[in-house]
């Protein structure tokens, strides 16, 4: 009983020593620079739901993105899935934009852990169908050879 409440009492002093950590505090959602051409507004809305607090300058923070070691890992998922795809930032290359379609049909996006903490970004099969088409209709997919619209630069 002794070493675990040792244990436990080390466990807090880590973790309270953790929040000084300065990464994952930075919770700036950076100005919209440009969308793209939504083909209708349900799939900016789908996207919006179930895309957007990772890939875009609307990212939601709630009370837990600021408590590490979560902090870290949220704000390491947010930097990546900007870099992959912002869909705030259609201004600049989206280099992974025409993959985005395969990425929700295959089911790894949005990935699980995101699902566990966001159940409101589940979609329905009917949902996931119309967001994989809208997807497809607005940012297209497979290598482009140019005539993109700036989607793949």
């Amino acid at each position: 009983m002794r070493v675990l409440r040792q244990v436990s009492i080390g466990l807090g002093v880590l973790l309270l020593l953790i929040q000084v950590v300065p990464y994952g505090r930075s919770h700036e959602n950076p100005p919209v620079s440009g969308e793209p051409p939504w083909n209708a507004p349900r799939t900016r809305e789908l996207a919006v739901r179930a895309c957007f607090d990772c890939h875009s300058h609307e990212t939601r923070w709630p009370w837990y993105s600021h408590v590490a070691p979560l902090s870290w890992l949220i704000q390491n998922d947010v930097d990546g899935g900007r870099r992959h795809l912002d869909f705030s930032a259609w201004d600049r290359p989206q280099k992974d934009a025409d993959e985005a379609a395969e990425l929700v049909e295959k089911g790894e996006m949005p990935p699980g852990s995101y699902l566990l903490a966001h159940p409101e970004a589940r979609l329905t099969d009917a949902e996931r169908r119309e967001l994989i088409d809208g997807l497809r209709a607005t940012l297209g997919e497979g290598e482009r050879d140019g005539g993109d619209g700036g989607r793949k630069r």
